[in-house]
């Protein structure tokens, strides 16, 4: 039996009969609220914790207000047209968030997620995670800032967008209010995509180091998403839910294999862990329908350094606590709690989770793994031009190809659509006449070039389709630049940010530049 604190298992009456009601209603006043813009009072994830005697310190999403009376902001965004930010909040107290004003705002150019807001009232924001024990790639060793139009999807019927983390991407806050510390109890849950992972370290949400570094055992207790092996495991290929609690990924008790933990294929899913004085715990389940398993629950690893554990309370997402940022995710909502939360809390939240009404977007890409393809430029000056290499050197380019068109014109205007080199939730573009060279950016210039098997030329070969920026077909995101995308620029090909400070990032018909339409292929 683990060593728990009764104050931390014993429940008074009052309290029992009070989650009684509000699992009641996040199971019938969410249901009734799952098409309209407003929750039932009491609902919602944060409320139904504070009727648990755990209360939320943290509460984070693109997607809807977490306690029934916000009314607040639930993220920023940054236009890269002109650098201007916009508060993103939601469309009634209680309800889910206004996507019309971030497309509104974001129209005819990209925009970045800069800020996602705390629900709480205790200021613990999320912003751009700096550089710790491993730099990013944005200015000054910082981590990049998700793509704002990157993960749609609609929850109660609403659209809204997550937050798309790509390698090298990544949030934090080191000086928390009111996140455990040292031994203290909590617990979190995330809405992720159960789709959108990799075994990079470490796809991350929770309590991390407050100086971005490594600083031992047990200094960590956070949500872990992916198919990492290095460290702990459980059955099958995975994904898996594990514990990040620093210099160990656990899936259980035990360092390395644990066989209570399976792979995990919701498309939403829903994932949490919970701490206290040697006690803690994975639960997880389908985010849309469902209770929630429990895959793990009893006493800290069998290994020195996690008992008791030495949390430090800043908050990552996306992340590793030393700033490791090779993961790939997508997170949806999520909370941190005030002490050890009950079974019977996580299963009302769970019960008002599947109520919300998430579901995948249902806009199309028109790529399809395996297919061949040609894209057409949109700009009216190029509309009968395709993206091709060139026939002289390695470099892309756009011409005109038509029916007279040499064969090799045609095939050098071909892809195949490949499974993202580095994020296989996103696409490569393999040469149709030249096998096994893939279209990349390399100092910003389109090519093709061989696949050597190295981190950057995976991510370089790989763009993440998404509504295009002039309505006309698609535009392709560089899946480790967030703000580039795919254009053209005086007949060349170029991964290019609207305003940056190269030639081919000028604002003029970047929309257009940057749109392109899937056609059948040339050869």
């Amino acid at each position: 039996m683990p060593v728990t604190s009764s104050r931390l298992r014993r429940i008074r009456p009052l309290a029992l009969l009070t989650l009684a009601l509000a699992l009641a209603l996040a199971m019938l006043g969410g249901q009734a609220s799952a098409g309209s813009s407003a929750a039932a009072a009491g609902s919602l994830p944060c409320d139904l914790y504070a009727s648990g005697g755990t209360p939320c310190v943290a509460a984070h999403s693109t997607t809807r207000a977490l306690y029934s009376a916000y009314n607040g902001r639930l993220y920023q965004v940054k236009r890269a047209s002109d650098g201007a930010t916009r508060d993103i909040g939601v469309l009634s107290t209680g309800g889910y968030a206004d996507a019309a004003a971030q497309d509104a705002f974001c129209a005819g150019t990209s925009c970045l997620i800069t800020v996602v807001y705390d629900q709480s009232g205790r200021g613990n924001h999320l912003t751009q995670a700096p550089p710790g024990g491993f730099s990013g790639p944005a200015a000054g060793g910082y981590d990049n800032l998700a793509e704002a139009s990157a993960a749609p999807v609609t929850v109660g019927g609403h659209k809204a967008y997550g937050v798309f983390i790509a390698p090298g991407t990544g949030y934090r806050n080191n000086s928390t209010n009111g996140i455990a510390t040292g031994d203290q109890p909590e617990g979190m849950y995330a809405i992720l995509d159960g789709s959108h992972y990799n075994g990079g370290c470490c796809f991350d949400y929770g309590n991390a180091e407050t100086n971005s570094r490594d600083t031992g055992n047990g200094h960590m207790e956070t949500i872990y998403f992916g198919n990492s092996k290095t460290w702990g495991y459980g059955t099958g290929n995975g994904p898996w839910v594990m514990a990040d609690l620093e210099n160990g990924l656990f899936s259980g008790v035990n360092r390395g294999y644990n066989a209570g933990n399976p792979s995990v294929s919701h498309r939403f899913l829903t994932a949490a862990v919970k701490g206290g004085p040697n006690q803690w715990a994975i639960r997880a389940g389908n985010a849309q329908s469902g209770g929630l398993s429990t895959y793990y629950s009893g006493p800290r690893p069998n290994v020195s350094g996690y008992n008791p554990m030495h949390k430090e309370g800043a908050i990552i997402l996306g992340i590793g606590g030393d700033n490791s940022n090779g993961s790939a995710g997508t997170f949806y909502e999520g909370v941190m709690t005030s002490g050890y939360p009950s079974d019977a809390t996580e299963n009302a939240v769970q019960a008002n989770i599947n109520s919300a009404g998430y579901a995948p977007s249902s806009t199309a890409s028109g790529l399809t793994v395996g297919s061949r393809v040609s894209l057409r430029a949109t700009t009216s000056c190029c509309t009968t031009e395709y993206l091709r290499h060139d026939s002289a050197d390695s470099n892309a380019a756009i011409a005109t190809v038509s029916s007279s068109s040499s064969s090799a014109d045609k095939s050098a205007a071909t892809w195949i659509v490949r499974a993202g080199l580095g994020d296989a939730s996103c696409v490569s573009f393999e040469s149709a006449d030249k096998p096994g060279q893939y279209l990349r950016h390399y100092d910003f210039r389109l090519r093709i070039d061989v696949n050597d098997g190295s981190a950057l030329s995976r991510q370089d070969a790989t763009f993440c389709p998404q509504a295009s920026h002039n309505g006309q077909g698609i535009s392709l995101r560089s899946a480790n630049y967030p703000s580039d995308f795919v254009r053209h620029y005086n007949h060349a090909a170029y991964v290019a940010s609207d305003g940056g400070s190269h030639e081919w990032d000028t604002t003029a018909f970047w929309a257009d530049d940057t749109s392109w339409v899937v056609t059948s292929p040339w050869a």
